[in-house]
């Protein structure tokens, strides 16, 4: 990867711009080049050969910090082709599916790229992402996100445009993520690519998508009891002795749901705990 995350900003470099009030600009910078905002230009020379963390003012005297784009700020920013996994989800699929350096990955729904961003550092250099999309439009817009992020193209990342159950190619994956409308239409296909002890991950966004993706990994035969959660991410305003939450929080965006392959031939032990009455439907009196 060509990529730098620290030295002195260089020419072609993404630098985020933040003025006073927290709003942020994102800037590619050239020689010659300027910036403009109503609060006055900013040449880019005043940023090439500049520290990371440095302050430039503008024409008009407003100061803005400068750094490289985090990737959480990068992702929520990016041009969309479809909806971006946003980075709290991102962050819990990396972390609760364990998906660790060298991982050979496959990922069905690429969207933005905003996922696969996330998952390309997560594998390193020595593992590999596939990353499977029906629409050519949406790879696309993937392809130019990651490739603006990482500085060029990843040779760890391959891109396949087609349906994920007609196009999977792959056997000994570590991970499967799933991000789509019907994941259970998947479930067969990636119990055939994952390897035992691998780990399926669905990312869903309503409580009918997330019932028919469990239900269908508890009735496969391959999976562990599947673990299903949503995470809620809440700020807090700190000033002096004002410490009170913020009025606005990241609230629901999806579900994820996680399961581990079992070895071929072996069935998960019974589950132990018996569901509600009523809950899959039984007739009343029945």
């Amino acid at each position: 990867m060509g990529f730098r995350r620290h030295g002195p900003f260089l020419p072609g470099d993404q630098v985020q711009l933040t003025d006073p009030k927290d709003k942020r600009h994102t800037v590619t910078l050239k020689e010659g080049g300027v910036f403009h905002t109503h609060k006055g230009s900013i040449p880019h020379d005043d940023l090439i050969g500049a520290p990371e963390g440095t302050v430039v003012r503008s024409s008009g005297g407003t100061a803005y910090l400068a750094f490289r784009h985090l990737l959480r700020d990068y992702a929520v920013s990016m041009p969309r082709g479809a909806a971006v996994v946003y980075p709290k989800d991102a962050a819990q699929i990396v972390a609760m599916a364990d998906v660790f350096p060298g991982a050979r990955v496959v990922e069905a729904g690429v969207g933005s790229g905003a996922l696969s961003c996330f998952l390309l550092r997560a594998v390193g250099l020595e593992g590999r992402l596939t990353s499977y999309e029906r629409r050519e439009d949406f790879a696309e817009v993937a392809r130019k996100n990651v490739e603006k992020f990482y500085g060029g193209p990843m040779p760890q990342w391959r891109v396949v445009v087609g349906d994920f159950v007609a196009s999977l190619d792959e056997s000994d994956v570590d991970r499967v993520i799933l991000d789509m409308l019907a994941p259970w239409e998947c479930v067969d296909a990636a119990a055939k690519a994952l390897t035992p002890g691998g780990v399926i991950c669905c990312y869903v966004a309503t409580t009918t998508q997330l019932s028919r993706t469990v239900e269908t990994l508890r009735d496969h035969g391959s999976f562990t009891e599947p673990h299903s959660w949503e995470t809620l991410v809440r700020d807090w305003h700190v000033e002096g002795l004002a410490v009170r939450p913020d009025h606005r929080m990241v609230g629901h965006t999806g579900f994820l749901v996680t399961s581990r392959r079992m070895a071929d031939g072996v069935a998960p032990p019974p589950r132990r705990r018996r569901p509600a009455k009523g809950a899959y439907g039984e007739e009343s009196g029945s």
